[in-house]
Formats: structure tokens, C-alpha cells, sequence
């Protein structure tokens, strides 16, 4: 990450070492401990809601040219569906042993969603600052999103002030994106993945969202982290843009897009 790590190198295996200490978990793992996992996010307040499953490289929803196969509730009523309860979420994971699961936002959680890249950079900084973080979760570089990492947060509210508020679309619109190159904050109106989640790819090897920290870790305020997510995000981006990935390098679009 260039500058990013260099200003942290004096802490760089303290980050590995942190890293090392999450579980290691294959798919195969996280498929026999599917519903306790699923359930122990509804315990942490975290509400649920199925989303659709992969298929190959296509989409369960069977929708042709899914902009976000895999990776959208399965109902368009997903907020409203959005549960903690523990009976519910044992019947959707029986009936549809295959599905996997969004947490809305907003409500109780907000998720700073971020590439993968900039979001070890920026975690990293984190540590060595010794700022708090919550749950952490990933998707894999090789996955089709280039790899994400999402940290979880207590959410904003509903300010009194509507402009305090910031739409989830942050990389999504032109007046934004070059402000906040490849940062998304999901709150109100967005929801994300949760662990265990596969993504679309070989069927025998579907890339895996997985916990690098778990949900039972208390929120932090989002504020605590944003500049260092900031900050990390516009050297990732500056990076990509230098190394010729293209003129839309900087504006790595986070998932979910609007159905």
C-alpha cells in the first residue's frame, strides 16, 4: 500500500499477528456450523433475512444478467422480514439449507465497507493507534466483488438533521465517488452479506465471506474509524489509478447495488 504501510511498518506484524489469532475455518467448516453461526449473529441483535445462493457462476434468483448474483435478499420485503428470532431463522436455514443471509443496516449496525486492500491498510493503522474495532468480516480477493472487507459498527441513528446523513450509494454517484473512491456506508435502506456466505464461482470452490472477527464484539462508533478508512481508500485508490487498472480504477463499486 505504498505510503499507507510505510507509515505504519513498525507495526506490521503486530496486524499479522492479530490476523493469525481468528479462527481458521474452511467452507467446509462453515457449512456444518452454518445455523450456529447465522444464529449467533440474530444473537447479537444483528437482524436477518435470506438472500440468494450460487449456482455456478449465475444466481438461484434465476434472473438473467443478476447485476449482484448471490449477494441480494431473496424477498423485496427484506426489511420488514429482517428478524433476530431464533425460530425463524432455524426454519429459513432448514428449508433452504443452500441460501445465504444479509443483515439489514441501520437498525441496530452500521457496516463501513471497504476493499480489501485499503481495509487491511487501514486496520493496521487502527491497531497501532489502538482505536477498537468491532466485527470484522471478508470476502476473498478472488471472489467477483475483488475482495472486500466490511467492519461493523453501531449505527448513526436518524439524526435530526437529514444532511448528517450518509446514503450507502457513497461510491456509487459521480458528485461522491471522488470524494469517497471504493468507501460504501451501509445504513439505513442498505444491508450486507453475513457470514457464512459463498459467492459465486467453481462449484467445488466457491469464495467464502467469513468472520475475521466475530459478532459478539461490541460496535464501535463508526466515526472512530472513518478516517482511517478514508484515508486508506483514496491511497488505494491513487495506486490502482497509477498503476494503469484504468480510468474507473478508483471507483471500485461496492456490493450490494440496487436490485
Amino acid at each position: 500500500m505504498g505510503d499507507g504501510i510505510g507509515r505504519y511498518r513498525g507495526t506490521e506484524s503486530r496486524l499479522a499477528q492479530w490476523l493469525r489469532r481468528r479462527p481458521k475455518r474452511d467452507a467446509a467448516e462453515d457449512g456444518n456450523d452454518r445455523e450456529k453461526l447465522l444464529l449467533a449473529v440474530a444473537a447479537a441483535g444483528l437482524p436477518l433475512a435470506p438472500a440468494a445462493y450460487p449456482v455456478g457462476y449465475s444466481c438461484s434468483c434465476e434472473r438473467i444478467g443478476c447485476p449482484t448474483p448471490a449477494r441480494h435478499p431473496v424477498s423485496f420485503a427484506w426489511q420488514t422480514q429482517s428478524t433476530t428470532d431464533r425460530g425463524q431463522i432455524e426454519r429459513w436455514v432448514r428449508n433452504e439449507p443452500r441460501a445465504n443471509f444479509v443483515t439489514a443496516t441501520g437498525m441496530v449496525h452500521d457496516v463501513l465497507d471497504v476493499p480489501l486492500a485499503a481495509g487491511r491498510a487501514a486496520l493496521e493503522r487502527l491497531l497501532a493507534e489502538g482505536v477498537e474495532v468491532g466485527p470484522l468480516a471478508e470476502s476473498p480477493a478472488d471472489g467477483p466483488d475483488g475482495g472486500r472487507m466490511l467492519f461493523f459498527t453501531a449505527t448513526r441513528g436518524t439524526p435530526e438533521d437529514e444532511d448528517e446523513w450518509w446514503p450507502c450509494e457513497l461510491d456509487c454517484h459521480p458528485e461522491t465517488m471522488d470524494e469517497h473512491p471504493g468507501l460504501r456506508w451501509h445504513c439505513r435502506g442498505s444491508y450486507v452479506l453475513v457470514p457464512p456466505a459463498r459467492l459465486p464461482g467453481d462449484e467445488d470452490a466457491h469464495p467464502v465471506v467469513s468472520w475475521i472477527r466475530g459478532p459478539e464484539h461490541p460496535l464501535p462508533d463508526p466515526l472512530n474509524l472513518l478516517e482511517a478508512l478514508q484515508d486508506a481508500c483514496a491511497r488505494h485508490a491513487a495506486e490502482r489509478g497509477a498503476a494503469g487498472d484504468g480510468e474507473h480504477a478508483a471507483h471500485e463499486i461496492a456490493w450490494p447495488l440496487t436490485r
